[in-house]
């Protein structure tokens, strides 16, 4: 089965190339592109096997979403989100994932996180309603979440109230065209806004209540799991700025009223073997990680706290180093890398907007030295 993605991914290259600029202008993928995706299977690589996913093993989903990356970060990150979405929605009770996965394996959920809605009661039932940014995909999603209050009393309106998503098909939320970020464009992390009925073990749920149903190894500890794909994202943007980077030397170019071809010159080799040396400490760091976990993870034992800091660690620190690949292979560029259109001037752009999620911020390492000292996390 990695064989046969590996292979799809390969063939999804030139689509996706082709595609860039429209994705850029229309802040979306293509419609081209997303069935392309479907059709490779990408979307159901944490799909259970028993509702026709692929359940692939964690390092082949790293390597995915970093192979995509490499050649579009807009098509590895809605890869990453729109396969994540089957992983996270294995924490809904297990009615609700039949009903979105059952019959449709290429399902794609959007949303947020954030906990920015309020779900109470409208007289005759339960209102959810809410704005949500961030939601990468969402043109493209069948199903939408959010988080919300749950506001039961008047004492939830003082911090009392409990979370919960509210999960809803798409046709009912409305999607407000807001992201117009500098990088990440095709991403179409635009926000969405709910105002709709809702009913309880229905349409929304405390996932704090749940009973963990799936039973694969790549379930028992998903929050584990995220931040290593967000680092396979990075990774996979710094492997292609370096393949741009060599591309422009290896065809003889240049400098302006330099003496030699960038190629031929030491200061050029020198500044390309530490950028290279660097890239593949990244790639080792999170290739280790995602190993460690998932050995862990056959083991049943991924849903630590221990693995949960490792994971956050080994992702930060990856993403931070690629950032800094992905900007030294634009400097040495020079002028080549200026104008749309440029691999690398898209490259330098989306790692940048990649590396602001807040899962990969630094102030995260806090949790790392909590641990150190002997204090405990709190969920």
């Amino acid at each position: 089965m990695e064989n046969e993605i590996t292979q799809a991914i390969r063939d999804l290259k030139s689509l996706a190339s082709s595609h860039a600029n429209e994705a850029d202008e229309n802040y979306r993928l293509s419609a081209a592109v997303i069935d392309a995706m479907k059709s490779a299977g990408i979307f159901r690589m944490f799909v259970p096997r028993e509702y026709g996913g692929l359940e692939l093993e964690l390092p082949q989903i790293v390597n995915a979403i970093r192979s995509l990356s490499r050649i579009d970060a807009s098509v590895g990150w809605t890869a990453m989100i729109g396969a994540g979405s089957a992983l996270f929605a294995t924490m809904l009770p297990r009615s609700i994932f039949e009903r979105i996965y059952r019959n449709r394996v290429n399902t794609i959920i959007a949303g947020s996180t954030q906990v920015l809605g309020r779900v109470e009661s409208d007289g005759n039932g339960w209102r959810a309603s809410g704005r949500w940014p961030f939601a990468s995909g969402c043109q493209h999603a069948d199903w939408m979440l959010g988080f919300c209050k749950l506001i039961e009393s008047e004492d939830d309106e003082f911090g009392k109230a409990r979370d919960v998503v509210v999960i809803a098909p798409a046709s009912k939320w409305t999607i407000a065209q807001t992201w117009r970020a500098p990088g990440l464009k095709g991403s179409g992390s635009h926000h969405i806004t709910l105002d709709s009925t809702v009913a309880p073990n229905e349409s929304f749920f405390d996932m704090k209540a749940q009973e963990r149903w799936a039973d694969g190894p790549l379930y028992g500890g998903v929050p584990q799991i995220i931040a290593l794909l967000h680092g396979a994202v990075s990774l996979g943007i710094a492997e292609g700025a370096l393949d741009d980077l060599l591309a422009i030397a290896v065809s003889g170019r240049r400098q302006e009223r330099a003496d030699a071809p960038m190629r031929d010159t030491e200061a050029f080799q020198t500044d390309l073997g530490h950028l290279h040396g660097a890239l593949r400490a990244a790639r080792a760091l999170l290739l280790e990680q995602t190993e460690s976990h998932w050995r862990h993870a056959q083991a049943r034992q991924l849903g630590t706290n221990v693995l949960l800091v490792e994971g956050s660690q080994a992702a930060i620190w990856t993403v931070r180093t690629c950032v800094n690949v992905v900007d030294e292979c634009f400097a040495l560029a020079g002028s080549a890398a200026l104008y749309g259109g440029s691999p690398l001037e898209r490259r330098i752009r989306d790692v940048h907007v990649a590396a602001q999620h807040n899962l990969m911020q630094h102030r995260n390492y806090s949790k790392a030295g909590k641990l150190l000292v002997g204090g405990e996390l709190t969920p």
